[in-house]
């Protein structure tokens, strides 16, 4: 099957499984006979560190923390930037599933961590890190018909928090990204340290913004993936605010979603000025999806293509966590490059 023909990665919520709650009911017992003869191992009677217990509600689940967690798995890429930004490379034993070339200045930290899974390790590969905190970047990161509930985890004892993108509390913002960042670091005790990321992020988006401010609104189409139909940005991700930062508009602002896939004819009507493809492991290069938009003969007549302009985008640089900031940047050279000149 072509790359081009599905989206690479599922991105929201799935059902559960008996078999999984089974599971970590087996898990959560063997856990309990590990404890020392009075019943109370070392870490639950070590003093709680300054600014802590933390009570964050995350995704509908409510997680007391008496200290920050110690050993950490991310699953998907974004998240395991976040921490490594933040300085966190010592707690974390574990990532998966990257989507994109890894920041320059993080790419060491990074390729330092085990790789547990190219993509969604399985819940017995996670339990094999001994982790005490599972950091999801996608809804799949806790699939439950794949054994990977937030609830099998915390059965065996393992605290989780979902990416706030997918919630689905409605249109995720820029603000999103801050508080993101200001959760993750309260959650490990560094809330000085996810601060300063935050107004370094700030004054980079700020700048970005600046130098568009007053041009044209350019008409957006995001491509992500997708023949037969497209598998575009929705009005509810993050990319619409991205997009209307570095001066654009989403054409599928509209959409009810974070993701979802439109009709060609659609893309057809709404005459988009520029293309932003989203590139990513596992859907097709570059020059595959523009190789296919450029040889559609019902899509020439779209602005876009007529003038081939493109602006790509790592995925990973889309979603919530540090590198949305850079991608305003990247969108607004694209789409008004002569402010930059």
């Amino acid at each position: 099957m072509s790359p081009l023909l599905t989206p690479a990665r599922t991105r929201g919520f799935l059902r559960a499984t008996a078999a999984a709650v089974a599971l970590s009911s087996v898990l959560l017992t063997a856990a309990c006979g590990a404890s020392d003869d009075g019943g109370r191992d070392a870490k639950a009677t070590a003093a709680a560190p300054a600014g802590f217990p933390v009570t964050i509600d995350n995704c509908g689940v409510r997680t007391t923390y008496d200290r920050p967690p110690s050993r950490v798995v991310t699953i998907h890429q974004h998240p395991a930037e976040l921490m490594l930004a933040l300085g966190l490379r010592d707690r974390m034993v574990g990532t998966a599933f990257p989507d994109s070339a890894v920041l320059p200045e993080l790419k060491k930290d990074y390729e330092a961590i085990p790789e547990l899974a190219e993509r969604e390790p399985s819940f017995e590969k996670i339990l094999d890190a001994e982790p005490d905190f599972v950091y999801g970047g996608y809804g799949s990161a806790f699939a439950e018909k794949e054994g990977r509930s937030r609830k099998a985890f915390a059965d065996a004892g393992i605290d989780t928090y979902l990416n706030r993108e997918y919630c689905g509390k409605g249109q995720v913002t820029m603000k999103d990204t801050y508080d993101e960042i200001r959760t993750i670091g309260k959650i490990f005790g560094v809330p000085d340290r996810a601060d300063k990321l935050v107004t370094d992020l700030r004054s980079r988006v700020a700048k970005a913004a600046a130098e568009v401010e007053g041009e044209h609104e350019v008409p957006v189409f995001v491509y992500d993936s997708g023949d037969k139909s497209a598998f575009t940005a929705g009005g509810k991700g993050l990319g619409t605010e991205l997009i209307r930062l570095a001066g654009g508009r989403n054409v599928f602002a509209d959409l009810d979603d974070v993701f979802g896939d439109v009709s060609w004819e659609q893309v057809v009507e709404r005459r988009p000025e520029v293309i932003a493809i989203y590139d990513y492991a596992g859907a097709g290069s570059v020059q595959e999806k523009k190789k296919y938009l450029l040889s559609q003969p019902a899509l020439a007549d779209v602005p876009a293509i007529r003038n081939k302009r493109f602006v790509v985008l790592p995925l990973t640089a889309t979603l919530v966590g540090i590198r949305s900031a850079y991608a305003v940047d990247d969108l607004a050279r694209g789409l008004h490059p002569e402010s930059f000149r």
